[in-house]
């Protein structure tokens, strides 16, 4: 979709958007229209419930002060409630009306609101970032499609006071559309298109924007010691994968951020096999992978003057006569030994071992692991909000603001003696779950803190109530790329020079 920027027009023409704050306050291009129809807009307001609330829409139809075929009002709500967030969400409000109406083209005004803290061009800027984020569909399956389930919208004009400043704050934005992108196309694909081989193949178009994109095969882990993670695997006839992204663009000698992601692929339970109602939708088990490439590719496509690493540990969990068989035990890289009681328990085997490699090899100040982990912590959490783990306070509190402040909640879950003691194994140094089932998504994380070395800042993100939705003012339903934006703020935020 293209995104214009622009002064005002003498006329407003076809299909046009504007903002109407709290009480039914028109803003000042629309006050103006209003007074030259005779108050059209002003009776069309005093007819329904429309206020100008926060969320709130009405269409006008066949605006009489000129050509204006489709007018869309939008409330902001109060105006200290427009805020970047805000915008975004209104941006994505326009794109699904446009859509849901086969509109090719939109024009937004964007008058000034007094008592926001953002400037016209940036209210421009976000709702522009909004409707682009919105304005996405995964259809390359789809060979009899119905023209109206297709994506009409193809042009968003904005005319605001000051447009260069508008298009330059866009331009900061922009990376991370195609980067939300890309991590939804990874998470919306079947197995049978994107498996472990594949999706390390599809992150080397990384290395375009200067990300080294490095790919260790199954040999190279065995030497590794990475015993664990292959375990997972075995029973799988695709080869697993380690996927090991860098980007070192900060100050020369600074320790890096690592950013780990979950990447099954495909998850069956292995031996202990899930139940077959549902079980397709484990092709977003690789969530959390998806979410770490998107955001090792916002990153580098916006030349953050940061240091990150991103490590990605691909499987696949299938039942095979070489799977691996609930009890058996086995070495990881780190020295440690694990009793695997549950073999559909995989995403923690194979993030210990992804962990310890990348606190081996690059040393890092803070490590940020993401992984749809646990049905648990959707019974916790339901979709609203990540689960959020970690050994360090400071830590928790950047990733809980960066949360925030991109519409990626988190919530923060306990740690502590008691729940890592449900862990030990009476063969092995631990077992891969607790007992039962109570706090499972607790007893995940102690097992992933086994893996965290001394003096590492570590935080585990849970997002299995997130990676995948039914669709907000941004994201369509399906497949959510949660994390990217979260993770690209956080860098942007505490770990740039």
């Amino acid at each position: 979709m293209k995104v214009e920027f622009s002064a005002f027009p003498k006329a407003f023409t076809g299909n046009v958007a504007m903002l109407v704050a709290a009480d039914k306050q028109l803003l000042a291009t629309a006050q103006t229209l209003d007074k030259e129809a005779g108050g059209t807009l002003t009776k069309a307001l005093g007819g329904g419930r429309f206020a100008g609330n926060k969320g709130q829409t009405l269409t006008v139809l066949g605006h009489a002060g000129g050509s204006i075929d489709r007018l869309l009002l939008l409330g902001v709500g109060k105006p200290r409630e427009l805020d970047a967030r805000s915008a975004e969400n209104l941006g994505g409000t326009i794109a699904a009306e446009a859509n849901a109406s086969g509109h090719k083209a939109v024009t937004v005004v964007v008058d000034a609101v007094k008592g926001s803290k953002l400037t016209p061009g940036q209210i421009a800027a976000h709702m522009a970032l909004g409707a682009q984020l919105r304005n996405y569909r995964f259809d390359k399956y789809k060979t009899k499609d119905k023209p109206e389930q297709k994506l009409s919208l193809e042009q968003v004009t904005f005319h605001v006071a000051g447009p260069a400043d508008a298009r330059k704050s866009y331009d900061r934005l922009a990376p991370t559309i195609d980067a939300v992108f890309f991590t939804r196309d990874l998470v919306s694909e079947p197995a049978n298109e994107l498996y472990p081989v594949e999706f390390a193949k599809r992150a080397k178009a990384l290395a375009k924007l200067g990300v080294k994109v490095e790919i260790l095969g199954e040999a190279e882990m065995k030497k590794l010691g990475m015993n664990v993670l292959l375990a997972v695997g075995q029973g799988s006839s695709r080869d697993s994968q380690l996927l090991v992204m860098t980007w070192m663009n900060g100050p020369k000698g600074q320790a890096p951020v690592a950013l780990i992601g979950k990447g099954v692929c495909f998850d069956t339970g292995g031996i202990s096999i899930k139940p077959a109602g549902g079980m397709e939708d484990m092709k977003w088990d690789m969530g959390g992978a998806g979410a770490v490439t998107g955001a090792m590719m916002a990153i580098a496509g916006r030349k953050a003057k940061a240091n990150v690493v991103g490590v990605c540990a691909l499987v696949e969990n299938m039942p095979d006569g070489n799977a691996t068989r609930p009890g058996d035990v086995v070495k990881s890289m780190s020295g440690q030994t694990v009793e695997i009681i549950n073999t559909d328990a995989e995403g923690r085997l194979i993030l210990g071992d992804a962990m310890w490699y990348a606190q081996e090899k690059f040393k890092p100040q803070a490590m940020v692991e993401l992984s749809t982990l646990t049905g648990a912590i959707i019974v916790a959490l339901g979709h609203e909000r990540a689960g959020l783990f970690s050994n360090n306070t400071p830590l928790s509190n950047k990733l809980r603001a960066a949360g925030a402040l991109v519409g990626e909640k988190l919530w923060r879950m306990p740690l502590g003696p008691n729940y890592d003691k449900q862990i030990d194994s009476e063969i092995a140094d631990m077992k891969n779950v607790g007992a039962g089932r109570d706090g499972g998504s607790i007893t995940a994380a102690q097992y992933l803190q086994r893996f965290v070395q001394p003096g590492v800042a570590w935080a585990h993100l849970d997002i299995a109530g997130m990676a995948w939705g039914k669709g907000n003012a941004t994201t369509p339903k399906g497949a959510t790329a949660y994390g990217v934006r979260l993770l690209d703020r956080l860098i942007a935020d505490n770990y740039e020079k």
